[in-house]
Parts: C-alpha cells; structure tokens; sequence
C-alpha cells in the first residue's frame, strides 16, 4: 500500500509547473494515485503561494486563486483539513522546530495525519530525519 502524502508548498509548485523532481518522490506520487491513496495538500500552502506572488518570487500565469483551484482540480489531490487543534499543535511541536510558521503547520499537519511530507526544504527534511515526522525529498 502507498504511503498517504502531503505535498509541500515547493512540491506542488514543481508538480504544478512539471518541473523535474526527485525519482524516488515521483514514484512515491504516482504510487499514491495510483493506489488511490491520498496525497494531501494544506490550506496553508495556498497562502504560501499568495506571498510568493505577492513578492514576484514565482510567476503564475493566473491569479494565485485560480491557481490553487486549478492545482485542487487535478487527479488524486485533495486539500488538507486544517483544524484549530493542528494550528496550535504547530506551537508546540517537540524537537529542534523548523522556524517557519508554514513550515511549522505541515509538520503538524503530517504529525496528525501520519502524511508523509514530500519536500525540499532543508529545515523540513532535518526534522523528519530527527524523527517527529516522516519526509521524502523532491
């Protein structure tokens, strides 16, 4: 069975734009939806990808909403619960944290829904690496 996902802000950017990633992450998506297991992505990133925009770091051909609506539209992806209790529960994830608060809310995030988080970020990775979540890098 194929590991349910949760796709980070950098991740769905590359999916979204099928720009290369890792083979290992790729096989790992393509296992999920295959599987019809889920792959996850958080309401969080759809801010994150907002303020990218906003600070002409990435370029959409859309607006960031219509962006995010169209990248919910394709096969197998769905958007992550983000209740009050996984936003508080970012406050006090145990460990050497990430410091971002984005960051901090899809580690939460995974942490609660037992999501295997498909990233490049560092700071990410160095905390599955130390236990609190499971990573795979992209």
């Amino acid at each position: 069975m194929a590991d349910p996902l949760l796709l980070d802000t950098c991740a769905i950017i590359w999916v979204a734009n099928d720009e290369p990633i890792a083979k290992e992450a790729q096989e790992a998506i393509t296992a999920a939806l295959l599987a019809d297991a889920p792959v996850y992505v958080s309401p969080i990133s759809a801010w994150e990808v907002g303020m990218l925009a906003a600070r002409r770091r990435i370029s959409l051909r859309m607006s960031p909403d219509k962006w995010f609506d169209r990248l919910l539209g394709a096969p197998g992806l769905r958007l992550a619960e983000l209740p009050p209790s996984i936003l508080i529960a970012s406050s006090f994830l145990p460990g050497d944290t990430p410091t971002d608060p984005a960051d901090r809310i899809i580690a939460a995030t995974a942490r609660e829904y037992d999501l295997r988080v498909v990233t490049r970020d560092r700071r990410l990775l160095a905390y599955a690496e130390s236990g609190y979540c499971r990573a795979l890098a992209c």
